[in-house]
């Protein structure tokens, strides 16, 4: 038997990716909003985009003994339509995360491929991502580089926690 299993996540699966969000963004220090708080809220958030219109995707990998130990999430974002050959779609790889100690055993690259199958088939031009220091490493084998067509503009002022 396996030691772990990727599959693509649905709606039931928001408690446990929500958790796994948590626990991603504790691990880089940016976690301020209670773990309880945080999950209530981000479940009943993915779980409206896991059962949506397909917009967003995610992937979950369980151990043998059902634990949900990593997580990738894609979200599909329409260009304007323009009128040459270029695809009208591109992907954004968001929260893919792995447990520590889970680590290392192929599981990123699992979740990394399947996100990327994802694009392939539905014909995306571009796949963004904001990489982690930690993370860089497992895009570049992906075929990932740093782009020089695109300008960025940080306008977030940070939000209220409740």
């Amino acid at each position: 038997m396996a030691e772990w299993t990727a599959r693509p996540a649905t709606a039931a699966d928001a408690g446990a990716l929500a958790r796994l969000r948590w626990a991603f963004r504790a691990e880089l220090g940016q976690a301020e909003e209670e773990p309880a708080t945080f999950q209530a809220r981000a479940s009943a958030w993915m779980a409206a985009r896991l059962g949506g219109d397909g917009r967003w995707r995610a992937w979950l990998v369980e151990t043998a003994g059902g634990d949900a130990v990593g997580c990738a999430w894609l979200q599909f974002v329409e260009k304007v339509p323009n009128p040459g050959s270029e695809e009208e779609l591109h992907g954004y790889v968001t929260s893919v995360f792995v447990a520590p100690g889970w680590r290392n055993r192929g599981i990123g690259g699992a979740l990394l491929g399947a996100a990327l199958e994802a694009c392939r088939a539905a014909r995306v031009d571009s796949v963004i991502l904001w990489p982690t220091p930690g993370s860089r490493p497992l895009y570049e084998r992906h075929g990932f580089a740093a782009a020089t067509d695109v300008l960025e503009l940080r306008m977030g002022t940070g939000r209220a926690l409740p």
